[in-house]
């Protein structure tokens, strides 16, 4: 119990660097390297800390996939942002749902990417490129297909596509558009 209590009282006290998480260490050996005139070790620093950074918004992202509705299973892609670096960047974040039926669906999100961008023209455009638009809640779809396409706060990319239009619809309605369009910022 003393010991317990000692460590707490160390840790408590102890300065700022010694709590530091991965991403601190790795930016501040970068400054460090730097300052020594070792630039090779500085970038990698820097490098590790953007992937770090990267992971997290990209688990931040994924906090927005719905859960499943009941009787449905969610998997979610861990291998996402992979594809993503050779598009340009960004992060995202998907899951397969599969139903009891054997119906199945994706949910895709992306956010700061080019591909993004260049699609909101698309969306925009939508009903004059021949396809529908459907508005659930204020956020406006382009629905095509078996997809549905909206994009949240001219940056952030939801996909839904795989199944009938209710079964895409009732994923949609759970998606929650004013708060996502906050996501990182």
């Amino acid at each position: 119990m003393v010991r317990a209590a000692t460590v707490a009282l160390v840790l408590a006290l102890a300065p700022a660097p010694l709590l530091a998480d991965e991403i601190a260490d790795a930016l501040t050996a970068a400054q460090e390297a730097y300052a020594d005139g070792d630039i090779q070790y500085a970038l990698d620093e820097l490098d590790f800390a953007r992937a770090k950074l990267l992971e997290r918004k990209t688990d931040a992202l994924g906090a927005w996939l719905p859960e499943a509705p009941e009787g449905w299973t969610r998997e979610v892609d861990t291998d996402m942002n992979a594809g993503l670096a050779m598009m340009g960047g960004g992060v995202g974040a998907a899951a397969s749902y599969a139903g009891p039926d054997g119906d199945s669906y994706k949910v895709t999100l992306m956010a700061d990417n080019p591909m993004v961008a260049s699609m909101s023209a698309m969306i925009a455009g939508a009903s004059a490129m021949g396809m529908k638009v459907e508005r659930i809640g204020r956020q406006r779809f382009a629905v095509q297909d078996g997809q549905m396409m909206a994009l949240v706060g001219n940056r952030i990319l939801v996909q839904i596509e795989g199944a009938d239009a209710e079964a895409m619809r009732a994923v949609a309605e759970r998606i929650d558009y004013d708060a996502l369009a906050t996501f990182g910022q």
